[in-house]
């Protein structure tokens, strides 16, 4: 108990503290302390988890298993790389004029913040306390992405609150239906016929026609805040006119996290209908978003649009998998998730120092970032050559994996899936051949970038291509198998 409180309330007090003094100069270094302090509690989480199994604690109200736990870990560990990477991002944004102290200490505050409801929200074994957090975290990231009060970002703010507050409107209806469903099978037990365990030991018992209209509505809701096609217009708005560590955790975190609301969805109708249609419903969302996503990657001008597309591309394969189902596509979903997390996020480091160096995020502005700053052009080649799935990295293991499970169980899907793939590659990697590569007349930053989470995040990834350790290997399975499908 002493963990989970720790990784929940750590965060909560930073933005509070960072309320007060998040225009100070030191308050880059109060954000990442308390980021290092949450990882740090995850990490004795994530071990106890582990050691001991599947938990429930503070009278059934929190969860932990494989499932979570990871994405506590993930969350918790890019949520620290964005905040060491941010301190010198919002220094030169601050030293340009972008940002008054006033906004510096509302992007400080609102960025622990994010991570506490990130945190809530997959910790929480309470389905309606899910959708609170959920919601909580829309709110954070509105303010994050307005945060230059240009006429663009408030328009994409605007957009992304009236979009995912329609998505999670529809996500509280299918939460209301659940408990409907609930409080038929479990009697007068009030707003623990709302918990998941509870939940998941009656699921063959709940009402099917209930239960499938539920899932309709949280696929939906839920999916509006994972970006799949048609409900992704939000996304790239948002990711383009905020600022880079906010694209960072909303493509690396938001939307795994949104994601996991959705399977704890699917797993209850599946073992409620035994039916097939649940995922079939995931694979078709995930090859749309995937094949949308790839083909506007090509018609993009702005660097973190082209990337935002991106995100929705591998959100869609991540997607598909899962609606797959079975241990090996749930555990290369699992690999992907961890593999596009780490990469987008340190696709987002380079291409926001790169942004402004060229005092512009429009892609032919942004040129031989090579010969400017080496370590900058090679960790933005490195980063895509990962994300469009070279191999070693582990893009190319879990996308290979989804792939040929694609061919024996999905074969109809497979060429579709493998078209996205070959479209996306070739968009991004000619892009950034562009941007890294010739002369350029870009100048040096005032203050030096921090390449240190780029090379890290790119590491682990390089890593997870050649050897995956056995803990994880293990921990994966054990979530693979819950997840079911």
């Amino acid at each position: 108990m002493p963990a989970l409180l720790a990784t929940l309330l750590l965060p909560l007090m930073g933005g509070g503290l960072l309320a007060l003094l998040g225009h100070r100069w030191f308050a880059p270094w109060i954000n990442i302390a308390a980021s290092a302090a949450t990882f740090a509690a995850a990490c004795a989480l994530t071990a106890l988890v582990i050691a001991d199994g599947p938990m429930q604690l503070l009278a059934a109200q929190f969860f932990l298993d494989p499932f979570n736990v990871f994405l506590v870990a993930l969350t918790t560990f890019v949520g620290l790389t964005t905040a060491i990477f941010s301190a010198p991002y919002m220094r030169i944004e601050q030293d340009r004029g972008r940002l008054t102290p006033a906004r510096l200490r509302l992007y400080h505050s609102m960025y622990q913040l994010f991570m506490f409801t990130m945190l809530l929200a997959l910790t929480t074994n309470n389905l309606g306390l899910l959708w609170v957090a959920m919601e909580a975290a829309t709110l954070s990231t509105v303010l994050l992405v307005s945060l230059y009060r240009t006429k663009a970002s408030l328009e994409a703010a605007w957009k992304y609150f009236i979009l995912c507050g329609v998505g999670i409107a529809l996500a509280l209806f299918g939460t209301v239906l659940l408990y409907f469903a609930a409080e038929r099978v479990l009697g007068a037990e009030g707003m623990s016929a709302l918990l998941w365990t509870h939940l998941d030991a009656v699921k063959g018992r709940l009402e099917p026609g209930i239960i499938s209209i539920a899932f309709v509505f949280l696929l939906v809701g839920y999916g509006t805040k994972v970006g799949l096609v048609p409900l992704h217009s939000w996304l790239p708005d948002a990711h383009a006119e905020g600022p880079t560590p906010v694209s960072a955790v909303l493509s690396g975190l938001l939307l795994n996290v949104a994601l996991y609301a959705v399977m704890r969805g699917k797993a209850l109708v599946d073992g409620s209908l035994h039916a097939a249609w649940p995922g079939q419903m995931l694979m078709a969302f995930g090859l749309l978003s995937v094949l949308i996503g790839a083909l506007l990657i090509w018609r993009q001008k702005d660097v973190k649009r082209m990337f935002a597309y991106s995100s929705i591309e591998h959100m869609g394969i991540i997607t598909f998998a899962f609606g797959m189902g079975g241990p090996v596509a749930n555990f290369a979903a699992l690999l992907h998730m961890t593999g596009h997390a780490l990469t987008k996020s340190a696709i987002f480091y380079t291409t926001g120092h790169a942004a402004q160096k060229a005092h512009s995020q429009r892609i032919d502005a942004i040129e031989g970032l090579r010969e400017v700053s080496p370590p900058l052009g090679w960790g933005l080649m490195m980063g895509v050559l990962a994300i469009v799935g070279m191999p070693p990295f582990s893009v190319f293991a879990s996308e290979f994996l989804i792939l040929t499970t694609a061919m024996q169980q999905q074969p109809w899907a497979a060429p579709v899936l493998l078209f996205g793939l070959g479209v996306a590659f070739g968009a991004l990697f000619l892009r950034a051949q562009g941007m890294v590569f010739g002369r350029s007349s870009l100048q040096r930053l005032p203050h030096a970038p921090n390449m240190l989470p780029v090379f890290v995040h790119l590491a682990l990834v390089l890593l997870l291509g050649f050897w995956i350790p056995p803990v994880l290997v293990g921990w994966w399975h054990t979530a693979a198998a819950m997840i079911g499908g």
